[in-house]
């Protein structure tokens, strides 16, 4: 197997809060998510929390080949909250939580888990694409986020809008009227979306955080086969490049709003024999 991977933090002097990693035949992305200038309960962090359940779980899914992606999920998640429960407030509602993707060649073909907003592009050899993202986060934020679009990024009042928003978000996290996040409860692992793919029909197998996927989903200025494209001639890098061309040219998110101007993105091509 071939893997290219890229990652950028949202800007200088900001923690990588993305993670992936790769290891024979199964690779994992996650991007932890906290409440940006607010107490988490916390003591490490959200960058610890999403390499250090990215790291368990990779280790999970290949020490036993043929056990559930989702129970994997779910004893990382347990494991994780033992490292720290004794030292933070893991009730506390902004305690960090991450998305997940995670995929592994199995006995039936490539199994996949996605939870959270974090995206898994597959291409056949056919040329053709598919994605697959938990939508549930964007549903749900839709719903909540009006007041927040309406406002320049990075203005006081939009600040002040986001703060109000990621806190009504927060409430609504792993439940079944809101959505599903990885975080201190092993249980929202079950609600991942999971399934298997003939390997034979794979090209390629690419996982992607959402701050490298908003050139197709955010900005709409290319689809999922011009992204792969680029991926598959020029790598991850110059994807996020384009990303963060793009983002530049509308700083304040007056044509694309958006919380941030910049977010972390990382991408993780993985090409098939």
């Amino acid at each position: 197997m071939r893997v290219d991977l890229a990652t950028l933090s949202a800007g200088p002097g900001c923690a990588n809060e993305d993670f992936a990693a790769a290891a024979s035949d199964a690779a994992v992305l996650l991007d932890g998510a906290g409440v940006a200038g607010a107490e988490t309960g916390c003591t490490h962090g959200v960058a610890w929390f999403s390499g250090t359940l990215g790291g368990l779980l990779l280790c999970s899914i290949t020490a036993d080949p043929a056990r559930p992606l989702a129970e994997c999920l779910a004893d990382s998640i347990r494991l994780v909250r033992s490292l720290h429960e004794d030292s933070c407030d893991l009730a506390y509602r902004a305690s960090p939580t991450s998305t997940v993707v995670a995929t592994r060649v199995g006995l039936a073909g490539l199994e996949y888990l996605v939870l959270g907003d974090s995206s898994l592009l597959l291409a056949d050899k056919g040329g053709g694409t598919t994605v697959i993202t938990d939508r549930r986060l964007d549903e749900v934020g839709k719903r909540l986020r009006g007041s927040v679009d309406a406002l320049p990024t990075g203005s006081p009042e939009h600040s002040a809008a986001l703060a109000e928003y990621r806190d009504a978000l927060t409430g609504l996290r792993n439940r079944p009227d809101g959505f599903w996040i990885a975080g201190p409860d092993p249980q929202a692992a079950e609600h991942a979306l999971t399934g298997t793919v003939p390997l034979d029909s794979l090209a390629s197998v690419t996982l992607l955080s959402d701050g490298a996927t908003r050139l197709v989903d955010r900005f709409e200025l290319a689809d999922w086969e011009e992204a792969l494209a680029v991926l598959s001639s020029c790598g991850p890098d110059e994807l996020i490049r384009r990303v963060r061309e793009v983002e530049a040219g509308d700083p304040h998110g007056r044509r694309w709003p958006r919380g941030k101007t910049h977010d972390d993105a990382t991408v993780l091509h993985w090409t098939l024999p």
